[in-house]
């Protein structure tokens, strides 16, 4: 029996076109059913309209929501400490690195109740660091993978010299290189949403690029970086992920219509979109060599990466392994995340995996992730990082 061909970039865009069209037709069918239940009359439409129209088009700058402070900044990142009062020195630091995607890091503390951090002080690492990464300038245009790990390095320093690391989506596998080049730094890996294989499964970045570079050319994506003056920008990033799943933003949009009248989901949709539309940009140097050697080539699991002049071999990673992917992540399959426990020497039994039943952002942010399966994975990373005595304190709400 033949093979079904993976889907080409054009079945994509028709099937989400599809999708699209449907949530649209959806949403105005609702917003007019409710409008005949409330007896909205013409001129209530016509506010209803222009008031969508200023909530859709208001943004603000997305914030912080756990206290924490600033304790150093380099040229592409700060270093947050989320550490508790009488943190104990004998736990080991947890540092996070979250996805650097053209949107702020502050994903990783999304609100008091979407809050990875949060998560990692609840199980009593109390000792707990994040990166935050800065929008590219002209300034930092050039930076490369290596200017982003010795900003690890820093941050590891100032931690105090071994931690837990965890990375979200390129997060993860900048994680992963870290923890391959530098093992005797890590005690605990856990990434989430991280393409570590990133050929496997059928996710929408391939089908893009093999539209964008044909043969594996990556002249379009040169020139990409070139009008933006030597750096990806945050709205072109943006502009991707939106034509990645348009019926996403075409259903967000048509439902705040039809819950104009809902304060709640009215303040969701902002507190959503301050944080996905306020983008930053990325360096382009860094950019390029991710979709060179990362996306295009896959040297990193093909074990033909290297950096600096040294091999990054992922079979010295031995350390406890934490995996967490999406089932419906579209961007970075569960297969690509779960090929780093076959390439690693962690022992099976210090491996462990789990699946969310949400998409890509879902991972990082999503109640179901943060309340289900968040959780069993820091009491993981916990076991391995205190003394067996150590008592666990939640944190309270805030």
């Amino acid at each position: 029996m033949p093979q079904a061909r993976p889907p080409t970039f054009d079945d994509i865009a028709m099937e989400d076109g599809l999708a699209a069209w449907t949530a649209l037709s959806q949403s105005v069918s609702d917003y007019w059913s409710g409008a005949f239940e409330r007896g909205a009359t013409p001129v209530e439409l016509v506010r209803d309209y222009w008031r969508w129209i200023r909530v859709s088009s208001e943004r603000g700058r997305p914030t912080w929501s756990t206290p924490h402070e600033i304790v150093f900044e380099a040229p592409i990142a700060r270093l947050r400490d989320f550490s508790t009062a009488g943190s104990r020195a004998r736990i080991v630091p947890t540092l996070v690195l979250p996805p650097q995607a053209g949107h702020d890091s502050c994903i990783v503390d999304y609100s008091p109740e979407q809050s990875q951090m949060r998560a990692i002080l609840n199980v009593g690492l109390t000792r707990a660091f994040t990166l935050d990464w800065i929008g590219a300038t002209q300034q930092t245009r050039d930076a490369s993978i290596d200017d982003y790990l010795d900003t690890i390095d820093l941050a590891i320093d100032h931690a105090g010299g071994r931690v837990n690391l965890v990375g979200d989506c390129q997060g993860g596998w900048l994680a992963t290189i870290y923890a391959a080049l530098r093992p005797e730094r890590v005690n605990t890996l856990t990434i989430a949403g991280a393409p570590i294989d990133f050929h496997a499964g059928e996710p929408v970045i391939r089908a893009v690029m093999e539209r964008m570079a044909p043969g594996g050319d990556l002249t379009a994506y040169r020139a990409l970086v070139a009008s933006g003056g030597g750096v990806l920008t945050g709205e072109q990033m943006l502009a991707g992920f939106i034509l990645i799943k348009p019926d996403n933003e075409v259903a967000r949009q048509a439902q705040l219509m039809v819950n104009m009248h809902d304060p709640e989901h009215v303040s969701r949709y902002r507190e959503f979109e301050d944080w996905f539309k306020h983008t930053q940009d990325i360096p382009g140097a860094f950019y390029l060599w991710i979709v060179e050697h990362l996306f295009r080539d896959n040297e990193l699991l093909r074990g033909r990466l290297r950096i600096d002049g040294q091999g990054v071999d992922l079979a010295k990673i031995d350390c406890p392994l934490n995996l967490l992917a999406g089932a419906s992540d579209h961007i970075t399959p569960p297969d690509q995340v779960f090929a780093l426990a076959d390439a690693a020497s962690t022992p099976e039994a210090e491996v462990t995996r789990r699946i969310t039943e949400g998409g890509h952002l879902g991972l990082f942010m999503g109640h179901e992730a943060l309340s289900e399966h968040w959780p069993p994975l820091l009491e993981q990373v916990a076991k391995h990082s205190r003394p067996a005595r150590a008592a666990r304190q939640p944190v309270k709400a805030l």
